[in-house]
């Protein structure tokens, strides 16, 4: 529960505290918006922002999805200088793996689209990939996708630097308070745990529980939570710090440096939907085959921790970001929401001012499923 009682009118209710909402805060403050109220139910960033692998990048294969790639990882180079906060970001850059031939010509048309929109990804053979992450066995490789600018930071900080800048701009901020209903007249009640207010806009940015908030406003989120699982081992003798993002494409196991040891982890195909936060061993046998298949260098290294986390997916893996009247929604990522945040906080400022984004996201509207619309993103793991 708040601290303070909460306010009995505001201008814009945020639901969400990852970093969507926290950047949208931030910059809906920035533009000198007022009355801005962000409510979540746990801490920021408690929810899958935080249980994030902390890559970042611009290789994707829609135009849309490289442009807040690509935007976001600018903030992302330059957020010490911009927020006063470190966020350990280490520019050394995202590898795919690919073993198939169809995913190569895949790659080689999402390389060709990438290098039109000004990302210096690039299509590199066996043995430079080999010599960018020395881990990997090579077996049945046959090319491979590289990035320079590309790479992780860690997410808690970015949280905080969010969060400190907004409400150093006016912005209300407030942990532990969940949304409990939303009430639709000429304008919105919102019920909260803590009593009820009254909103002139809405903005979902709930991640995975983000379909309820949709239905209370009348709106279609189709966002389905599946758990995703992550290790961090032990120190690996001999590391490269400057080991690239590295992604097996073929069974999505992706590894990168964490201290001195790794960040590990990989989609298990018999996971099943659901608000499933618990750890548990049933996916680590796959885990253990694709490390020996791919990075068996790793198999004696121990397991140090691990967490769970949800994606929060669309039936075409694209983000739904839009407005529908005065509800906004930037949610359902689908695994890339982290990357995204700071390029998407600044297209939900320019879609409640009704001004033109950067980049035209009319696409990613929920309204597209009704419409045939979709339009699949196909480099994802």
């Amino acid at each position: 529960m708040p601290a303070s009682p909460l306010p009995e009118a505001v201008n814009v209710v945020i639901i969400g505290g990852g970093v969507m909402g926290l950047s949208t805060a931030y910059h809906l403050a920035r533009a000198g918006v007022r009355d801005v109220l962000l409510l979540d139910k746990a801490s920021f960033g408690s929810g899958s922002t935080c249980k994030a692998a902390g890559g970042v990048r611009a290789q994707f294969s829609d135009p849309v999805n490289i442009a807040l790639g690509a935007r976001s990882l600018e903030t992302f180079a330059d957020f010490p200088g911009r927020f006063g906060q470190e966020i350990d970001f280490k520019r050394v850059g995202y590898l795919f793996l690919l073993d198939d031939p169809a995913d190569v010509a895949a790659f080689e048309a999402n390389v060709a689209l990438q290098n039109d929109l000004g990302i210096p990804s690039r299509m590199i053979t066996v043995a430079e990939a080999e010599r960018l992450s020395p881990l990997i066995a090579t077996d049945h490789l046959i090319a491979a996708a590289y990035s320079p600018i590309d790479g992780h930071c860690t997410p808690e900080s970015v949280i905080l630097g969010y969060a400190t800048a907004a409400r150093r701009l006016g912005a209300t901020l407030v942990p532990h308070c969940a949304v409990t209903g939303l009430h639709i007249q000429d304008h919105f009640i919102v019920r909260t745990e803590a009593g009820t207010l009254r909103a002139d806009t809405v903005i979902c940015a709930a991640g995975p529980w983000s379909a309820e908030i949709g239905a209370w406003a009348g709106v279609d989120l189709p966002v389905t939570p599946l758990r995703r699982q992550i290790l961090t081992t032990e120190p690996v003798a001999g590391l490269d710090p400057h080991t690239p993002f590295t992604i097996d494409f073929g069974t999505t196991f992706y590894f990168h440096g964490e201290g001195r040891g790794l960040l590990l982890g990989m989609s298990d195909p018999d996971e099943t939907p659901g608000f499933k936060l618990d750890r548990d061993d049933t996916w680590l046998p796959g885990l253990a085959a694709a490390i020996d298949r791919r990075a068996p260098r790793l198999a004696d290294v121990g397991i140090a921790s691990g967490w769970a986390g949800l994606y929060e997916n669309t039936p075409d893996h694209n983000a739904l970001i839009g407005r529908s009247g005065d509800f906004l929604y930037a949610t359902g990522f689908s695994g890339h929401g982290f990357l995204m945040g700071p390029a998407v906080g600044e297209v939900m400022r320019d879609l409640y001012l009704r001004r033109q984004p950067f980049v035209d996201v009319s696409g990613f509207s929920a309204d597209r499923f009704a419409e045939a619309g979709a339009r699949p993103e196909l480099n994802i793991v």
